[in-house]
């Protein structure tokens, strides 16, 4: 075939092509990024159908992490380890990054330590950092409210600027459940961040509480993993959301200047959905 001719032959079969759709229309310029999806869920270390549910709940939709909120049933020993938590969760485990709860943490050395230096291959800080979606995400030990270290370190994470931060830890300093007599023992570490974070995330409490901003941080409860629930103080008036009879746990998307947060129930129900701005350092 002639050049001319071959020539002919490609602008034909690029118009033919073109008339019945076969190019593909580039993407909108102002398309949002992929968001990073993490799940964070607490207070389900134990065998039984609930747990079991929430995890499959999980294992359903890949996640780039799982922000585990501690509690590993009923002291965390090495041997609850492998069969309530492992046993559970499987594969999930490798994408977990943890934070203590307060039933593993008296026996921190010979279960919570050992366990996730197996899984990491080098020890696990008991306070770290990782970014996710354009957003800094802070795992902060509540166990040690008290803890100077831990302490000096997140008010130098604050003094980055802006307050694209989420912080998650086992005990919340906001509840309206069981556990609100130990609110002002974390209030320690809600000031180091001094407002310097958007999102807080805790367990502890056997349920589902989202609570209207305080300090331009928005905080949410997600303990519903699958351990028996703790009621809630519907009246509070600084709930904006509850709800204390569903397992299941809540599901982040991180965008850059952007969360979309939902709570949903084991069987894929959206209980509860919310967007929370951040503003760039």
């Amino acid at each position: 075939m002639s050049r001319s001719r071959a020539l002919t032959a490609t602008l034909l079969a690029a118009a033919a092509l073109a008339s019945c759709g076969g190019e593909a229309d580039p993407p909108p310029r102002d398309a949002p990024p992929r968001a990073t999806v993490l799940w964070a869920l607490g207070d389900g270390g134990i065998e039984g159908r609930s747990a079991r549910e929430v995890a499959a709940l999980v294992a359903r939709e890949p996640a780039d992490a799982i922000l585990y909120l501690g509690d590993i049933y009923e002291s965390g020993t090495p041997e609850e380890y492998q069969r309530n938590f492992a046993g559970v969760y499987g594969d999930l485990v490798q994408r977990m990054w943890p934070t203590p709860g307060n039933h593993e943490w008296p026996n921190r050395a010979e279960g919570y330590a050992r366990f996730w230096e197996r899984q990491r291959g080098q020890p696990l800080p008991y306070f770290y950092a990782r970014e996710a979606g354009g957003w800094e995400v802070l795992s902060v030990n509540s166990e040690d409210p008290g803890d100077a270290e831990q302490l000096a370190w997140l008010r130098r994470r604050a003094a980055g600027g802006g307050n694209c931060r989420l912080m998650y830890m086992h005990r919340p300093r906001f509840t309206a459940g069981k556990h609100r007599a130990e609110e002002d023992d974390i209030a320690g570490l809600w000031d180091a961040v001094d407002g310097a974070a958007a999102i807080v995330v805790s367990a502890h409490d056997h349920n589902f509480q989202r609570f209207e901003p305080v300090d331009g941080a928005v905080q949410y409860v997600s303990g519903a993993g699958g351990k028996e629930h703790y009621d809630v103080d519907e009246g509070d008036p600084r709930l904006a959301f509850s709800d204390d009879e569903a397992f299941g746990g809540l599901r982040i998307e991180l965008r850059p200047g952007t969360a979309e947060l939902t709570f949903v129930a084991a069987d894929g129900t959206a209980l509860d959905r919310s967007t929370v701005a951040c503003r760039r350092g």
